[in-house]
């Protein structure tokens, strides 16, 4: 399916003037990073560009888009010839998915003509945000969590096209897996789910709501024990399963005094061996607050899909250098309050210690695409993603989650301990500008 409408329609309007003034061709240099982290946070997390080389690929104004275009007198005729032949041919090169980022990472770069990339503006903006936000909160998650896993069953709370892509960032920060199918199918993530509270509603009584899953499921197997009186419904749990079953859902109450009594009970009936999975719109803080209980698992919905309160990581795509009248590259500036932003196109690295521990990150302006620092205790952050409009594959699909998961691992790892408080604070390393 096309993504070509994906986009505001100032993009087009620029398009057209452009193309009419004849500056649509010259050579451009766009940006995306964020000026600030939401409060409080230590650190942001790249998330979404597999999705946004995706929807680069898919970007084409066929027949239905332009007829569109027509009928609505969006632009004119000379735009809809050049918007019926539209193939991004520039590069692109950015942070790899999973990477930390802090305010002015240069975290995408986007190298083309004027034309090709201001059509890019929205699109981008859109996946890298959300996606984004979702994996800088579930990263929290799945830092204060520590060795249990976190499963994502955010779906019900996000629109339904939203739901897969914020279990899909959530599994590159680090989430074991998911209730939403279509995500599992496209991005192979594991799938989880057992029964809701209906499914023990459904039935006359508890005993033959667990006794039809087991027969259905076996012991590999989660009940969930809070429909009613949670005691009773553990010991009806044994009862149904055995002292084998996998696994018991707690889906209210205090669940760090619930969990302990629970897990005394499960003992006490020989099921030693069955985990405790907790849920109820649980969030970083809640989850930091069952670090000492006997929990297995946690179920987070609401809180990752919306970013734990920061819904979007505030990223902009700013044009910051392009090609002259004379044909000469030159930086340009946006000196708005509050808004300004810094000429050139940029490189950027992240300082390690002796021991392999960030300490600085380090954004160039004035570099070009080719410069390369001299000190060998720099991390060069910025990877090719897309050659002469050829997407790099290995960052779609399945195998671009686990790659990007398997970056987020290593990167946050970079990070000293004090990246991992939920406290407020400063971001984690200090950024540092040089203008060559």
């Amino acid at each position: 399916m096309s993504t070509a409408l994906l986009t505001d329609r100032y993009e087009l309007t620029m398009l057209q003037a452009s193309l009419a003034d004849g500056t649509a061709h010259r050579r451009c240099v766009f940006e995306v990073f964020t000026r600030r982290l939401p409060a409080g946070r230590r650190y942001g997390v790249v998330a979404g560009v597999g999705r946004v080389l995706e929807a680069i690929r898919d970007f084409r104004f066929g027949e239905e888009e332009l007829a569109y275009l027509r009928e609505n007198g969006v632009v004119d005729a000379a735009t809809l010839d050049y918007l019926a032949n539209y193939r991004f041919t520039g590069d692109i090169v950015g942070y790899t998915e999973g990477e930390v980022f802090f305010p002015g990472s240069p975290i995408f770069v986007v190298e083309s003509t004027f034309a090709e990339g201001i059509l890019l503006e929205t699109v981008v903006l859109s996946i890298l945000n959300y996606d984004s936000a979702v994996a800088s909160a579930a990263s929290r998650m799945t830092s204060a969590a520590g060795n249990r896993p976190c499963l994502e069953m955010g779906s019900r709370r996000a629109h339904e096209h939203a739901a897969v892509a914020a279990a899909r960032a959530a599994a590159v920060a680090g989430f074991a897996g998911t209730s939403n199918l279509e995500a599992g199918r496209s991005y192979g993530l594991p799938t989880i789910g057992t029964a809701a509270h209906s499914f023990t509603l459904l039935h006359d009584d508890e005993e033959a709501a667990f006794a039809s899953q087991v027969a259905a499921y076996g012991t590999e197997t989660t009940l969930l024990v809070d429909t009613y009186d949670i005691p009773t419904g553990v010991q009806r749990a044994i009862a149904a399963a055995g002292t084998g079953l996998d696994s018991i859902r707690l889906d209210s109450g205090d669940l760090a005094v619930v969990a302990r009594e629970v897990r005394d009970q499960l003992d006490s009936l020989g099921a030693a061996g069955t985990k405790i999975v907790v849920s109820s719109d649980l969030d970083e803080y809640a989850i930091a607050s069952l670090a000492i209980a006997p929990v297995d698992s946690y179920g987070v919905g609401t809180s990752v899909v919306t970013g734990s309160g920061a819904p979007t990581c505030g990223m902009v795509y700013k044009l910051v250098e392009r090609e002259g009248a004379d044909g000469a590259m030159a930086g340009v500036v946006k000196a708005s309050t509050s808004k300004a932003s810094v000429a050139g196109r940029k490189s950027a690295m992240r300082r390690l210690d002796a021991a392999g521990r960030a300490v600085e990150e380090i954004v160039v302006a004035g570099a070009d695409s080719a410069w390369t620092p001299s000190e060998p205790d720099m991390r060069l952050l910025h990877v090719p993603l897309v050659r002469a409009g050829q997407v790099e594959e290995s960052y779609v699909g399945a195998a671009g989650v686990t790659l990007a998961a398997e970056r987020h691992t290593a990167s946050r790892g970079e990070l000293g301990p004090s990246a991992r408080r939920l406290s407020a604070g400063d971001p984690a390393i200090p950024t540092t500008h040089i203008q060559l």
